[in-house]
């Protein structure tokens, strides 16, 4: 374990506790919203809207990506929080290094907006993409936490309405299953002080309004993952959701997908996103960006 990663995780698990003190859905936005405003974005990455999509959707690109192919990137927060600089600062890295686009939705977020509002932002996004004449195989999707649940939920809303699947997938600390029937739940949590289980289960709840946490849409660990594309997915194993990305694996290689997992020992949820700064992050990144640029664009 690095000096830098022992240093960003005193510094989280400090930020945490504060965080912690007030759980409810006002409170913890402002705090994120606070933390966000304080992250800078990489050198010469721009961020602009893009026209005429029915969700709000924004480019984050630079001069050194490939405008032809295109990383639709979910970001994390319960399904309640947005990262805003956090998470385009991780996109955009993730995009310079792979040299691909990045195309951000701004998906509706619960409790406002339980489910299925985010999944029919982001299926919306993505077929809007395919009507500007991205094929399929120059698409990737890449999400973390909550986003690579939200991913992997998207590709089960593509199979059963028959629109092609995107090149790749990337799952970053997925939080897969909603239900929280991991054992790393438990496991874990002296460790994980970034998800307490117990607001994850509020949360979920607030997610899932009057569904049943067992929908395969809501809990895509739970579903039958026959014919999806190569899967990335990246666990950190002092983590809550180790076994959300751990069983993933296990469910998707029992219906032969290409599926890679990686398990960083020592690193925390999400430890992608100090990639600025942390050397683990940094390589964590450039295997996103090598697993895309394997398969984006790749010829069948």
């Amino acid at each position: 374990m690095s000096i830098q990663a022992k240093i960003f995780s005193m510094v989280m698990r400090y930020q945490m506790t504060d965080f912690y003190r007030d759980l409810s859905v006002e409170a913890q936005r402002a705090k994120m919203e606070k933390y966000a405003k304080a992250v800078k974005l990489p050198a010469n990455v721009t961020c602009r809207p893009a026209k005429g999509c029915p969700v709000p959707v924004e480019w984050v690109t630079s001069s050194e990506v490939n405008n032809d192919q295109v990383i639709l990137s979910l970001h994390g927060g319960a399904y309640f929080l947005s990262y805003g600089n956090p998470h385009r600062n991780l996109a955009a890295r993730i995009g310079r290094s792979a040299e691909i686009r990045i195309l951000i939705p701004d998906f509706r977020l619960s409790p406002e907006h339980p489910y299925p509002a985010a999944l029919e932002d982001v299926t919306v996004a993505y077929q809007w993409l395919l009507k500007q004449g991205y094929s399929p195989m120059d698409i990737a999707v890449v999400g973390e936490s909550s986003g690579g649940g939200l991913a992997l939920a998207t590709l089960l809303k593509l199979r059963d309405a028959d629109i092609p699947f995107p090149a790749a997938v990337v799952c970053i600390c997925p939080w897969a299953d909603l239900t929280s029937s991991g054992a790393s739940m438990e496991s874990k949590k002296k460790v994980d002080f970034i998800n307490n289980p117990e607001h994850m289960k509020t949360t979920a709840k607030l997610y899932a309004g009057d569904q049943d946490l067992k929908d395969p849409y809501i809990s895509p660990l739970l579903a039958d993952l026959k014919d999806f594309p190569p899967l990335l997915i990246q666990a950190a194993a002092r983590d809550v959701l180790l076994d959300d990305a751990t069983r993933l694996a296990e469910q998707a290689r029992k219906v032969n997908v290409d599926v890679l997992l990686e398990v960083w020992e020592e690193m925390i949820h999400v430890f992608q996103l100090s990639a600025g700064f942390v050397p683990e992050a940094r390589k964590a990144v450039e295997n996103i960006a090598l697993f895309l640029r394997k398969h984006v664009g790749a010829k069948n």
